[in-house]
């Protein structure tokens, strides 16, 4: 009787307890990601007779490397937006969302990583701004890319950014504004390319 007394104790206990411990944050109720403008057709096939561009991930401040989304209040002052979160980090995110823009808007073909002896154009770059800028209100995005065009030609570097109203600043209006930005420098990357 003792030892059946002691084990109904220490269920009861544990049961009580579940209630106090937590494990992690609570997930939000959906997760951002992001959605090309021009989305590539389904059942499309191509040709590398344009050529082929290989688009590394970009590298990202700590301030980016999170799946919450950053709000600046100033120069020196990040907060985070609550209850939001990215589906990944969003140097991944962003990497596709060019892939599709420059397949779309140029006909190139992207591949992931570079094949030997392929030819081809690289991309490569910071992500540097992706979040929300608090006293001008706006979603902003900002890369700085690195183009090694066809032919091994010099490196070219050039600074892309695309500044979207967002207001309320809240779980429900940062996503969009986000995604309108990150389309609006993809699609400048890839006309970048194209040219």
């Amino acid at each position: 009787m003792p030892m059946k007394a002691r084990s109904l104790g220490a269920i009861a206990l544990a049961l009580s307890l579940g209630g106090c411990l937590s494990f992690g944050e609570k997930p939000p109720a959906s997760l951002l990601t992001l959605t090309p403008a021009q989305p590539i057709a389904v059942g499309q096939t191509q040709t590398a007779t344009s050529g082929t561009v290989t688009i590394a991930t970009p590298a990202i401040p700590q301030e980016i490397a999170t799946l919450r989304v950053p709000v600046r209040s100033s120069d020196t002052a990040v907060a985070y937006v609550k209850d939001t979160r990215w589906v990944e980090p969003p140097n991944r995110l962003f990497a596709r969302l060019i892939s599709d823009a420059v397949t779309t808007r140029t006909g190139r073909i992207v591949i992931a990583t570079r094949l030997m002896g392929e030819p081809g154009a690289s991309l490569a770059g910071d992500l540097r701004s992706f979040g929300i800028d608090a006293p001008t209100s706006s979603a902003v995005v900002t890369f700085d890319a690195l183009l090694q065009r066809d032919g091994g030609k010099p490196v070219e570097k050039r600074r892309f950014e695309a500044r979207v109203p967002v207001s309320p600043i809240d779980a429900t209006t940062v996503g969009p504004a986000i995604n309108q930005a990150a389309n609006q420098v993809a699609d400048q990357v890839a006309d970048w390319i194209g040219r």
